[in-house]
């Protein structure tokens, strides 16, 4: 049986980090050096608690040792087994909003009750009651639900466990509420109350149907006045610049007429005009969180105002009968 060990490294950029090396059999038999990653030093202040996180990742390179075959994993254990494999920097799987998400889910829901829980002994009725007493709406109950099923079969691939009980739970994703949806005569007030900078941002999201994650990645260079198309390429997500949620979102979407004068008029007001600037007023990978806040804050205002929306909703739903019918195909 083999502990490894857990190394400081230096990084050019950002804080250093603890990696883990240990050796395994390679394809011609020989035994080779591996390392991997376990965190950085804010995550883990010392040796020991990066040594402490790698519990799982010892139980698999171990695998065929039969000393390790009897001991149970818990949880929690698999858990950091799968935030080093799968949620790390270096995998290019999942986008970066995708590993923050399951982070959050797995760190604020599920390692807090299930955590310390071996992994036989988790029961698909335990788990099903339990979703069902969150005070969280279905829709994030299912996302927890899936979450924990991605784990289980991330320990079933890795022969840390032999049964994934979150196949049986049942958890609806229906919401309970219908959303609010502005008419055509609603867009027209909210659009006539709001500043330019707003205003711009609003209409070019209600014409095309983007998302705000693309909406924040449109550069000038995306935008085709003389085909009058928009080419969407990539978004911005927390920041971080990466490719669109799914290959139909990578469409061409129709330009109105409307939308690209109004778009012509930003062009010539912002002090952003070169080809790799961006287009939309909304925040850059480059720009502050905050900036953006302001500006939904902005809106958010503005609708208060117009009677258009509850104080409770931060997003205003449109028609899809109000957007481009070829960009209402996107999804």
């Amino acid at each position: 049986m083999q502990n490894g060990s857990i190394m400081r490294t230096e990084r050019r950029r950002g804080p250093d980090v603890w990696e883990y090396r240990w050796r395994e059999p390679g394809a011609d038999g020989k035994r080779k050096h591996r390392r991997m990653v376990v965190g950085s030093v804010n995550q883990f202040a010392d040796k020991v608690a990066a040594f402490r996180a790698t519990s799982a990742l010892r139980r698999d390179i171990n695998i065929a040792n039969v000393r390790c075959k009897g001991k149970p994993v818990t949880l929690s254990q698999l858990a950091d087994h799968y935030g080093q494999r799968e949620l790390a920097s270096s995998n290019r799987w999942k986008s970066h909003s995708t590993k923050m998400g399951y982070r959050g889910y797995l760190r604020k829901w599920i390692i807090p009750r299930w955590g310390k829980y071996t992994l036989n002994s988790i029961r698909a009725g335990e788990i099903e009651l339990w979703l069902r007493s969150l005070p969280l709406a279905r829709s994030t109950c299912a996302k927890i639900r899936n979450v924990m099923s991605v784990l289980f079969n991330h320990g079933l691939r890795h022969e840390l466990l032999d049964r994934n009980p979150v196949q049986w739970v049942r958890q609806s994703a229906k919401r309970k509420k219908i959303p609010a949806v502005l008419d055509i005569e609603e867009v027209r007030s909210l659009l006539g109350a709001l500043d330019f900078r707003e205003r711009t941002m609003v209409l070019l999201d209600v014409v095309t149907g983007l998302r705000a994650s693309e909406l924040f990645g449109l550069k000038w260079t995306d935008i085709n006045f003389n085909k009058n198309e928009i080419m969407v390429t990539r978004s911005i997500v927390m920041q971080v610049v990466g490719s669109c949620k799914t290959e139909a979102s990578q469409k061409p979407v129709p330009l109105d007429p409307v939308l690209a004068r109004t778009l012509r008029r930003w062009r010539d007001y912002t002090k952003y005009k070169a080809a790799g600037d961006g287009s939309s007023p909304a925040p850059t990978a480059t720009a502050e969180s905050r900036i953006g806040d302001s500006r939904s804050c902005a809106i958010k205002s503005v609708r208060l105002r117009e009677g258009l929306a509850s104080p409770r909703r931060s997003v205003a739903y449109v028609s899809p009968y109000l957007r481009n019918p070829l960009a209402g195909e996107r999804r």
